[in-house]
């Protein structure tokens, strides 16, 4: 029987300023390419359902082209008010500046990460995200990411991209207030952390690292 992940990916298109964001769009092809490769079955779900907002930022040097078969997948999505995710072996949460504004404090995406939790399934994620962590709490009414250790796009990052005063928080700050072990390595450079059912990544460079050390660990 193989392997299910679920995908679950910001339906966020803008800044509150008006300034275009979404999914950062290698964060999920590449893992999304090594996990179908590798014979593992994919399914893609937003916060919201419809299409999957992209980040324009993303999709500059041809990535559409490169990334074209999970590009086919974002046109349509369902929502995570619409999954069964009892059926699903590990959730991925990629990235984006959009998910800052819908994965924090969003009581079914907590709802379904305690879920995960409490049945000892992977909880993957990279970049922003971790953003989902946020808020979030496990059936015993924890921080979902006390005590685990982790990496998430480090506040000198956001700092680095001049987008400290755009988002509403600074992730890997309020992770820390959480609770959670933050491990932090050099701006923008490959980086994954695991810890036991928590595989994280610091940025978009961590894309192909954290496909393959989920594979890994489904297989």
């Amino acid at each position: 029987m193989s392997k299910k992940v679920l995908f679950i990916i910001t339906s966020v298109n803008q800044f509150e300023d008006g300034t275009p964001t979404g999914l950062w769009l290698e964060e999920a092809s590449e893992p999304y390419n090594i996990l179908t490769a590798a014979n593992i079955n994919v399914d893609i779900a937003t916060i919201n359902g419809g299409e999957v907002p992209l980040d324009p930022n993303s999709t500059q040097n041809g990535e559409l082209n490169k990334y074209k078969a999970f590009v086919e997948q974002t046109k349509s999505a369902s929502s995570i008010e619409d999954i069964d995710v009892s059926q699903y072996d590990a959730v991925y949460l990629p990235g984006g500046h959009g998910t800052v504004f819908d994965f924090a404090h969003n009581q079914k995406l907590a709802s379904v990460l305690a879920d995960f939790k409490a049945d000892d399934k992977i909880i993957a994620s990279v970049c922003h995200g971790p953003s989902a962590f946020v808020g979030a709490k496990d059936k015993k009414g924890n921080f979902l990411v006390k005590g685990v250790t982790l990496t998430a796009f480090t506040d000198e990052e956001e700092r680095a991209m001049g987008f400290e005063d755009k988002v509403p928080f600074l992730t890997q700050s309020e992770l820390e207030n959480q609770g959670a072990q933050f491990v932090t390595q050099d701006n923008f450079t490959e980086h994954v952390e695991t810890d036991n059912q928590f595989i994280t990544g610091q940025n978009p460079q961590s894309s192909v690292a954290i496909g393959e050390t989920l594979r890994d660990a489904l297989n």
